[in-house]
């Protein structure tokens, strides 16, 4: 028996590409979640400059999007371990690392 030729019908599906809006919208979640992090007046000072500056680091338009995600993800990670972070300020850090680490 002869193997039978692959067809269209049986091509692997095409991975699904993101919307620019879909992006931008996902990206303006997170700023402004940052934006409230850094604003929250019970959050420790450095935590808040820690949002800050990953918020900055995302929406400067220098560098290439992942290379801007990447950066924030790393400094918010460092910042989910810190000692003095109550609660409430670690599920709103790790909910903006899980919208950062989802952006298409």
């Amino acid at each position: 028996m002869m193997p039978q030729a692959r067809g269209p019908e049986t091509a692997l599906p095409e991975a699904p590409v993101a919307e620019p809006t879909e992006r931008a919208a996902a990206l303006e979640r997170a700023l402004e979640a940052l934006s409230q992090l850094a604003e929250d007046a019970s959050v420790p000072r450095n935590i808040r400059r820690g949002a800050q500056s990953a918020r900055d680091s995302v929406a400067q338009s220098r560098a290439a999007l992942d290379v801007r995600i990447a950066t924030a993800v790393s400094a918010l990670d460092d910042l989910a371990n810190a000692p003095n972070l109550p609660s409430h300020g670690r599920t709103a850090l790790w909910s903006v690392l899980s919208s950062l680490e989802s952006v298409p």
